[in-house]
This record gives structure tokens, C-alpha cells and sequence, in this order.
């Protein structure tokens, strides 16, 4: 039985991402990887906020990007620091890819 949640999965439809689904997805890793429940983690706080070590963000960064099927730039998390920016952020660029 894997121990990563199911909003891992691959996304295989090309139906445009919502800041919705990219929050609730991202919600659901970072506390999966804190040990909490999604409703526990503030969309607001600043990443550097979680104490998620350095190997557990780039993993995270890994997974988010096979999910959404593109890379995102290196500076993405520091241009948009927090859950409900970086979702804003990745939800604009998936509509760009799709145009």
C-alpha cells in the first residue's frame, strides 16, 4: 500500500487546471508530508513556514510537476511563496500551455 495520497495521481485529462484543484492538491502533499490534515495547513503561510527540509521540498516540486505534466521555472516558489499564490501562478500558466 503506497503511503502518498491518491491527489498524486497523474493528471490525465487536458481539461484546464482551476486554482482550486492546484490548492487542494498542494494542500493535500505539503500535510501529507507534515503528518496533519489538509484543513490544518494554512494556504496563506509561507512555504519556508512548513519545516519542510530542503530534500522534501524538491521532492514535492518533482511530484507537483509530474502532476501537472510541465516544469516550472526555479524561481517559482520565491515569486509566489505561498500555497494560494503558487496555485494562482500554476493555474495561469496551464492556461497558457493550452492555448
Amino acid at each position: 500500500m503506497s503511503d502518498t495520497p491518491s491527489a498524486e495521481t497523474a493528471r490525465t485529462t487536458a481539461e484546464p487546471l482551476t486554482t482550486e484543484a492546484v490548492q487542494e492538491w498542494l494542500l493535500e502533499k505539503v500535510a501529507h508530508k507534515l503528518g496533519v490534515a489538509p484543513a490544518e495547513v494554512d494556504p496563506e503561510q509561507y512555504f519556508d513556514e512548513f519545516d519542510l527540509d530542503s530534500t522534501e521540498a524538491l521532492v514535492l516540486s518533482g511530484e507537483l510537476e509530474d502532476w501537472l505534466g510541465f516544469e516550472l521555472e526555479t524561481t517559482a516558489l520565491w515569486y509566489h511563496p505561498t500555497i494560494a499564490q503558487l496555485s494562482r501562478y500554476i493555474a495561469e500558466k496551464q492556461a497558457e500551455h493550452a492555448a
